[in-house]
């Protein structure tokens, strides 16, 4: 995905130097991170887990690593627990588990993660796609070139930060119109005609309750991670996301649409 030639990569220790500086910046103090990978083994959740869990405890978090959806039903656990990162793509979660996740972050518990392994996990469980606030319904043409534009540049995981373009899975997601949309990408007729120049989030943050969330849908092999803009504004929202019991609620909640038409019409003016 990434020319590995000298020059190259001179240029872009040079061009990312600053970004490399924010995330070190990043300083969990000890929060506890619960970690909860598996499903299906295309999007190597493993690895994805092997790397988070490195990476949270280099920036000072405590981790708890699962396998199952089963610690969600650990009552005295997830009392502990300031943010939930789940990589589970498809598979089921059991009644159970999947009210305790809910309730816990509802309660104020963060919750995140990335791609399949949060935007398509469970699917027949529509109280959990309430709660993330999209699905993944396709990804047309596969592996692909396509530009990811953000939208707030005001926003604290995207300020700084340009646009880009990466070569990975372009999700077409289905997705709650009243989230935060931080990020977005644009569709081509390439492989769907009818979907031309449909404008579909690529990223989001919103609340469960007291809960943040927040979601990404890159990231579906190891090589996406080394995207530094990916990287960098993923990474922002997991440390957004577990602020979630001690930073103030946002107010940025807008209605996407509108209870009045756009022009006056005999059926509104009674």
């Amino acid at each position: 995905m990434f020319t590995k030639s000298l020059p190259f990569l001179f240029l872009l220790s040079i061009c990312f130097a600053p970004l490399q500086a924010q995330e070190a910046s990043i300083d969990f103090q000890q929060k506890h991170i619960l970690l909860v990978y598996g499903g299906w083994p295309g999007h190597k959740p493993e690895a994805y887990g092997a790397k988070m869990a490195t990476w949270f405890k280099q920036h000072n978090a405590k981790v708890t690593e699962a396998q199952s959806t089963e610690v969600y039903s650990q009552a005295e656990l997830m009392q502990t627990v300031d943010l939930i990162v789940q990589h589970i793509t498809m598979s089921e979660i059991g009644s159970k588990d999947a009210k305790a996740l809910l309730k816990a972050v509802a309660s104020g518990v963060g919750f995140a993660g990335c791609h399949g392994g949060t935007g398509d996990s469970f699917r027949t469980n529509t109280e959990y796609q309430y709660m993330v606030g999209g699905q993944f319904v396709k990804h047309p043409g596969g592996q692909i070139d396509h530009k990811v534009h953000f939208i707030d540049p005001t926003d604290p995981t995207v300020e700084g930060l340009s646009n880009f373009s990466i070569k990975t899975e372009q999700y077409y997601m289905h997705v709650d119109p009243n989230v935060k949309v931080l990020a977005t990408t644009q569709f081509s007729d390439a492989y769907d005609s009818w979907i031309k120049d449909a404008v579909i989030p690529v990223s989001w943050k919103k609340y469960h309750g007291e809960g943040r969330v927040f979601y990404c849908s890159l990231g579906h092999d190891p090589d996406v991670f080394e995207h530094p803009i990916f990287w960098e504004h993923y990474t922002r929202g997991l440390f957004w996301a577990s602020n979630s019991k001690l930073g103030p609620k946002e107010d940025w909640l807008q209605a996407a649409y509108s209870i009045l038409p756009k022009k006056k019409s005999d059926a509104f003016s009674q």
